[in-house]
């Protein structure tokens, strides 16, 4: 070997290290030139370097020049075929190779296994078992283990283990990693703490992988005893427990071992940081993730975008959207990760319009989204009953290719429920080729959300009868459809089901749909002896709904009692002040009503003003109540007032009650026929096309007169229309509203 290969080959690591295939090249020039006849050693390095640099042509090209190749030669450009996935090309070099090491052998299963032949992977492993086994090594066992780990391949994972022990591998630390893993991801953890147990010698790589096997097992404890038993730990030591804590759920516990680490002097990585941001988001431990943010830019972590994406993803969970729109705008590199945390962020924050955005944005700038992406934005889509955009994206979803994805489906089946399609929601869901609990609960919730009872209950039916669990959100479906078909009964039994059967603990919005059951079917006492008998007191939507189904019934005394305990625990709401307006208004107890609003001003609440929108044309029209500022004003007052005609000869009787002012009845009219709802109805009457629904927005709930006013609109001009406002979607049809006239 000759001290100018020796210096060649120096240089050519220089350029695999730098990755500069455009330096190897000119090296490979400079090689021809000044050795007539170069050594087969320094030929191999070429391909070795060529390989590294992924440069196939190349490689072949020096392969086929080598007079008399040898055994490393044959692997080096075995060896790229593998790496690249060539894999017919590579089975054809691997049988014309005169001769074979472990290392030939290797490179085959790997590449098969890598690129997803696993079968041929197995071939190979089983061909070398039966010809070549004296070349197996610890590589073979690793690769194949991995394989069975990653196919889930119980029977065959477990010979490779007796074929270990046979052949003398059993007491390897390389070995054993990887056979640990592969029996905790299978679910035989105990198989793994056995093997454990019996190794002579343990290194910190094995009792690292043992424990992230306990941790997705559930197995805290037995985790924590093995972490605290440790002689030796390293970095990923402390970040399997932060990590494994989280991801069980003591998020506390978590951030506490982060300090233990930091105090501990160990360096962090972006697992590490990663894992803590996750458990103060679960924790909405905002004060506490604000500390790690200001740790990660004394680190140097600041421009990594797996930290970058779960500071975004921590803010976001914590409310501090402004803190997660600041971070992601300063990140350097954003991959899709970054861009769907800020998306999913919008979008948990109630900002679904600005998720729409920047998914496009997202587009825009080259990244492609991903199942979770799509899935999310399509949920932006169905918050805001935007059927239009997610149309689009459920063309999208078609075309990439990404409808396979079951999270997809389901969000585009939330987004049709939502949109008042129940026809299209169903088909996908009948269409899908695996449904898991969450389709099922995504069709329910749209049966239940425009009051089809029946369907909802038949569906929760055959959900049980195949097995399946449902889980809290289900059962909020089913007590919604329970409530507004006024099968008190029936709801009653699911709602002591769910707790004594499938063990599910209330939540607030369980408790609601029992108050909610009880005030429609006017058991209003019924209703304040479950309050007085839950184990905590109702959130603000509990007692607006109590108050709400006083307004329907009359009842001042316990809508009084609603109201105190709303204002009590809001004080700065208005829509409980409103809501109890209503009630005395429709009583006609104007002194009262003057009281109220004293009440409001002294305590400087503000009744926020009414806005409803409508989308058309990719444009949105907003409007208030008596609006002055559309172009279309004269179209649409010509409208209402054309319509109002037909509704009065159809029976209706504007709802006084809904003016909070105590003014003639002539104004109050004319109050009631510039509300904003109204006036988008007709801008949709006039501009959407006949035979498509009509969809509004509104940024309050619907007042009483314009709610019964378009349920008349809607069977006079016999067009659907959606109106989603503040508590909950509506959808007119035929005269009559999904709602069941409770809101």
């Amino acid at each position: 070997m000759s001290s100018s290969s020796n210096y060649y080959v120096s240089l050519l690591k220089l350029c695999c290290e730098s990755q500069n295939q455009t330096q190897a090249k000119k090296l490979h020039c400079l090689i021809l030139k000044t050795i007539i006849h170069p050594e087969t050693f320094l030929l191999n390095n070429l391909i070795s370097a060529y390989s590294k640099l992924s440069n196939l042509a190349y490689a072949h090209r020096v392969f086929d020049h080598i007079p008399q190749p040898n055994l490393f030669s044959w692997n080096a450009i075995l060896s790229i075929y593998s790496k690249l996935g060539r894999l017919s090309q590579m089975q054809q070099i691997f049988d014309l190779m005169p001769f074979r090491d472990g290392a030939s052998w290797n490179l085959a299963i790997s590449g098969y296994a890598n690129y997803g032949s696993s079968t041929d992977a197995v071939g190979v492993y089983k061909l070398m078992l039966k010809d070549a086994a004296m070349n197996l090594n610890q590589i073979t066992f690793s690769t194949m283990l991995i394989l069975c780990s990653n196919c889930r391949w119980m029977d065959l994972g477990r010979q490779i283990h007796g074929q270990i022990l046979k052949f003398g591998f059993g007491s390897y630390v390389f070995v054993g990693s990887p056979l640990m893993d592969m029996y905790a991801k299978l679910g035989l953890i105990y198989d793994a703490k056995r093997y454990y147990d019996e190794m002579p010698e343990r290194n910190v790589v094995m009792c690292n992988t043992m424990i992230i096997g306990l941790m997705r097992r559930g197995m805290v404890e037995e985790s924590k005893r093995l972490f605290h038993g440790l002689k030796e730990r390293d970095s990923i030591s402390w970040t399997t427990m932060i990590s494994g804590l989280m991801q069980n759920g003591m998020g506390r516990e978590a951030v506490d071992m982060f300090r233990e680490m930091r105090l501990a002097g160990f360096t962090m990585d972006q697992f590490t940081f990663g894992s803590v941001l996750t458990a103060c988001g679960s924790l909405l431990a905002l004060g506490e993730g604000k500390q790690i943010h200001a740790y990660v830019i004394r680190t140097d972590h600041k421009d990594n975008v797996f930290v970058g994406s779960a500071l975004v993803d921590m803010y976001s969970k914590c409310k501090s959207i402004k803190s997660a729109e600041t971070v992601f705008k300063r990140m350097t590199q954003k991959n899709v990760v970054s861009w769907t945390a800020m998306l999913v962020g919008y979008g948990q924050n109630g900002f679904s319009e600005e998720a729409v955005k920047i998914f496009f944005e997202m587009q825009r700038n080259g990244v492609e989204p991903d199942d979770f992406t799509l899935g999310s934005v399509i949920s932006s889509c169905a918050n805001l009953a935007s059927l239009e955009e997610g149309a689009q994206f459920h063309c999208q979803a078609l075309v990439s290719g990404l409808i396979s994805f079951i999270t997809v489906s389901n969000a585009l089946i939330t987004l049709y429920g939502k949109c008042g399609n129940m026809e299209d929601s169903y088909q996908l869901f009948v269409e899908m080729n695996t449904r898991d609990e969450v389709s099922w609960t995504a069709l329910l919730a749209g049966y239940a959300q425009f009051g089809k009872a029946n369907e909802t209950i038949d569906l929760f039916e055959r959900m049980l009868a195949i097995g399946l669990k449902p889980d809290g959100v289900t059962f909020i479906g089913v007590l919604s459809a329970c409530s507004r078909a006024g099968l008190v009964e029936k709801g009653l039994q699911y709602f002591e089901s769910m707790i004594k059967e499938q063990g599910i603990i209330p939540i607030p919005d369980h408790y609601t749909c029992i108050i909610d059951l009880l005030g429609r079917a006017g058991r209003l006492e019924e209703a304040r002896n479950f309050i007085n008998k839950m184990p905590c007191h109702p959130d603000v939507v509990g007692w607006a709904t109590l108050l709400s189904s006083c307004r329907v019934h009359g009842d001042m005394e316990i809508g009084k009692w609603a109201a105190d305990s709303l204002i009590e625990l809001e004080p700065h709401n208005p829509a409980s002040y409103v809501l109890l307006s209503s009630l005395y208004a429709a009583k006609g107890k104007w002194n009262e009503v003057a009281q109220l609003r004293r009440g409001m001003r002294d305590k400087r609440v503000k009744k926020e003003p009414g806005y409803s929108w409508i989308k058309y044309k990719g444009k949105v029209h907003v409007f208030s109540a008596d609006d002055q500022s559309s172009p279309f004003l004269g179209q649409i007052y010509a409208e209402l007032e054309k319509l109002n005609c037909k509704m009065i000869e159809e029976g209706y009787i504007p709802d006084m009650s809904s003016v909070l002012h105590d003014v003639e009845e002539s104004e109050k009219i004319k109050m009631l026929n510039h509300h904003s709802e109204k006036l988008a109805i007709a801008f949709g009457l006039i501009f959407v096309p006949p035979g498509l629904p009509i969809r509004v927005i509104k940024n309050l709930r619907i007042c009483g007169d314009c709610h019964n006013a378009t349920k008349f609109i809607s069977k006079i001009t016999q067009r659907e229309i959606l109106v989603r406002d503040a508590v909950r979607f509506h959808l007119f049809k035929d005269g009559t509203c999904s709602c069941g006239d409770f809101w």
